[in-house]
């Protein structure tokens, strides 16, 4: 038995324009490819200056390439040029915005250029899209480095928090929260109240501690003015009487 071939001339231009468009991507992304693995050839034989050159044909040819992106980056960060490597990774992660690793390799550039609040942020940022340990671990090292005790301490406890496969963890993390604590004493958020003055804190004090009452007061009778006088006799009050003029 012999089926009829419907012929649709809507599916066949469907799929004749997306092979189409797909053909050309594809040989720049296999160019691309191409490139990057002369680059990183390059590289291994420290001709720094034919890699920087092929990773930057390949993103010429294919602007969304992660591996050349993040080549160039490391090439600039390993050669020492912090501040160009800051400007790779910055327009890698304007073109492909979930890149992670260029967030975490900008850190680093920034911190190595001196820039360490932004450093401090973008490592942050890093660790909470990954729950990467490791980045927590560098990032409170970074607090304490700048003397930034509370920051380390809220970096420590939000990897405490998190779940961890290995118990050494959990483990070194609650240590350095207890040492913390100690360190970090009233400046502690999660420990002080939000207005610290003594005024606040002395009232807060005495409305949590019930009063105490000396046995000399206990044991001494009520003073007479204290004690409750019985109500005096009412008066009755003379009839009026109505006179008639």
């Amino acid at each position: 038995m012999i089926r009829r071939v419907t012929f649709r001339p809507g599916a066949f231009w469907a799929v004749l324009l997306t092979a189409s468009l797909a053909g050309p991507y594809a040989l720049a992304s296999e160019s691309s490819d191409e490139l990057v693995r002369q680059a990183r050839a390059h590289e291994a034989a420290n001709e720094d200056d034919l890699a920087a050159r092929r990773y930057t044909e390949a993103l010429t040819i294919d602007a969304l390439s992660s591996a050349a992106w993040l080549g160039l980056a490391e090439l600039r960060m390993r050669t020492g040029d912090a501040r160009e490597a800051e400007r790779v990774y910055t327009a890698a992660l304007a073109r492909l915005p979930l890149l992670t690793a260029a967030l975490k390799g900008r850190a680093h550039a920034r911190w190595a250029s001196g820039l360490h609040t932004e450093a401090e942020r973008d490592l942050a940022a890093f660790a909470d899209a990954s729950g990467d340990a490791s980045a927590y671990r560098e990032l409170a090292s970074w607090f304490g480095s700048d003397g930034r005790a509370p920051a380390q301490l809220a970096t420590w406890r939000r990897l405490l928090a998190a779940e961890s496969p290995s118990e050494a963890v959990p483990s070194e993390a609650r240590r350095m929260v207890r040492a913390l604590i100690v360190i970090v004493g009233s400046a502690d958020p999660a420990c002080s109240p939000i207005d610290p003055s003594p005024t606040r804190v002395a009232l807060s004090r005495i409305c949590t501690q019930p009063p105490v009452r000396s046995e000399a007061a206990i044991s001494r009778p009520p003073s007479r003015t204290l004690q409750r006088r019985s109500p005096l006799p009412a008066r009755r009050l003379p009839a009026y009487r109505r006179t008639r003029g």
